[in-house]
């Protein structure tokens, strides 16, 4: 997992225990994934309680405002479309 400075923001899909996918923004990837597993405070209720979750993807943002544009086309996106863009990197 690439080190990213805090001025970096990415946008990044989760593969959960239960087989779904999650996408959330940040600008820390690895403190991140930790919350979202439980191990430190913070993250979604959603992937603690579906843990432990993968990163499978990741892109990179100029800044917040366009990562966050990104992740709700993401989201919008279907199960298979965002399979694909996984299986794209």
């Amino acid at each position: 997992m690439e080190k990213l400075d805090n001025k970096t923001w990415v946008v990044y899909l989760l593969k959960c225990a239960n087989n779904s996918l999650y996408c959330g923004i940040t600008n820390d990837m690895a403190r991140r994934l930790r919350q979202h597993n439980g191990e430190i405070q913070g993250g979604a209720k959603y992937t603690r309680a579906n843990s432990p979750c993968e990163l499978v993807y990741q892109e990179k943002s100029e800044d917040r405002a366009s990562a966050s544009k990104r992740e709700y086309e993401i989201k919008k996106m279907d199960k298979n479309t965002k399979l694909l863009l996984i299986k794209s990197v």
